[in-house]
Formats: structure tokens, C-alpha cells, sequence
């Protein structure tokens, strides 16, 4: 099944605009304007992600610009407005390099789009940076690039399904168990010999890149009725016997 799965490197933008480290902060902001983004990776000499500069970064000059201007007129220190170190500098700061957060979350392009999910939520970051095994910048990825594979066809999952899922792990007939897709959504439906089977059946289905659901309606072999021992027939005695 992992040979099916789609990696960061399928879904990734290839052509990406980075920074270098001695980018000066205007030059950034015009960057940021041309190009339509938010964040963008700050590469060293030989083209390797060293750090990341966001919309967030470059707005604490703005912020503490004003703090500093309305303390001025207060002629005090203003409360309620905390003075973090790391926040400080970066309104301080002037170039990429001043700027970037380090070390920066990046994804390999073989990473599973499950993978690159999960570092996004641990994080908090709407993209990351792909870098090649050198960490040298290869695409970016984002949050709607990994949405992509909810737009493969629904005949298109029912065939991978078919395929990888239930001709794998059922030996029947491949009518025996029907695959339908809709919307995502697969059913399953039919008779397999061995019931043990289906709760990884259904896992490995769930796996499968765009399945939005998975609903299970296989059925195991019909049963033998068990009969109550009193209603069982009793031994006949051989012909012959003496009573």
C-alpha cells in the first residue's frame, strides 16, 4: 500500500521564492507583495533552508514602533505591553537572517502527505519548506497542496481499492466483494470467508489517499444452526441386536 501513497514531492510547488540571509526587511516586504506570500525560506550560500520569515516576524517592528512611541509620550514604561526578548530583537532587526525563525520545520519530498499533516498542527504553520536529504530547498508545500488528493476521481479509488485492499487481502472472486465510491466515500459490500480479516481491510481502505469515509457492510459465512442437545437425534441400534 505504501507504494501507492502519495508523497510531498507529488503534490509540492516547484518554483519557490526564497530569500538569502542578507536580504534587507524592505526588500522583503516587496517580495512578500509581488509574490502573493506570507512566509518565505532564507537559504545559506549553497542553497540550503536555514530559516524560515514570516508576515508575523516583520509586523513586530510595526508593533513595537508604536509601543515605543506611545511610551515616549507617556514619558513611562506602558503596562500591559510584555517586552519578550526574542520579539525585541526582531523589531530591532533588518535583514533575513535577523529575521528567520531557526532552526526551520522542512519535509523530506518522499514524506507522506499524512506525515507533513501532522507537523503543520505541531507546529502551527501553514506551509514547510521541501528539502532534498543535503537539506537543500527543493519546493514548498502547502496546506491546500496537501488537500489535493480529495480531488482524485471516485472510479479512481474504487480501482486502487479493488487492487490493493480487496484482491490482497480476500481470496474470492472479485465479485464477492463489491467496491462503490461516492464522493469519497467507500462502501463495501458482500461475503468474505473470514470475518478476522475485515477491521484491517477497512484500515488499509482508510489509508488509501482521498477516501473521505469507509463504510463496511461485509458479511462472513452463513452458519450451521447449532441444535439444543435434547433436540439432536439419538443413535439408532444396529439391526441384529438383542434388546
Amino acid at each position: 500500500m505504501e507504494g501507492s501513497q502519495y508523497t510531498v514531492g507529488d503534490v509540492m510547488t516547484r518554483t519557490v521564492v526564497a530569500l538569502a540571509g542578507g536580504a534587507m526587511f524592505k526588500e522583503i516586504v516587496r517580495t512578500m507583495e509581488q509574490w502573493g506570500v506570507s512566509a518565505m525560506p532564507v537559504l545559506d550560500g549553497r542553497g540550503r533552508v536555514i530559516g524560515v520569515v514570516s508576515e508575523a516576524d516583520l509586523l513586530h517592528k510595526e508593533e513595537y514602533q508604536d509601543y515605543e512611541a506611545e511610551r515616549h509620550d507617556a514619558g513611562a514604561e506602558l503596562p500591559g505591553v510584555p517586552r519578550r526578548p526574542a520579539e525585541s530583537a526582531k523589531a530591532r532587526a533588518v535583514t533575513a537572517e535577523e529575521l528567520m525563525n531557526t532552526p526551520a520545520v522542512t519535509v523530506p519530498a518522499g514524506a507522506t502527505l499524512g506525515r507533513a499533516a501532522r507537523l503543520m498542527a505541531q507546529h502551527g504553520v501553514k506551509r514547510l519548506p521541501v528539502v532534498d536529504d543535503d537539506g537543500v530547498l527543493a519546493g514548498i508545500v502547502s496546506r491546500s497542496d496537501l488537500l489535493k488528493v480529495y480531488l482524485r476521481t471516485d472510479d479512481d479509488i474504487a480501482e486502487e481499492v479493488r487492487r490493493e485492499v480487496v484482491a490482497g487481502r480476500f481470496p474470492v472472486p472479485p465479485e464477492s466483494v463489491r467496491v462503490s465510491v461516492r464522493e469519497g466515500v467507500v462502501t463495501l459490500a458482500g461475503q468474505v470467508p473470514d470475518t478476522s480479516l475485515v477491521p484491517l481491510a477497512v484500515r488499509l481502505v482508510r489509508s488509501v489517499d482521498g477516501v473521505v469515509d469507509v463504510r463496511c457492510l461485509l458479511t462472513g459465512p452463513p452458519r450451521r444452526p447449532v441444535l439444543e442437545p435434547d433436540l439432536e437425534a439419538e443413535p439408532h441400534p444396529a439391526h441384529g441386536t438383542a434388546p
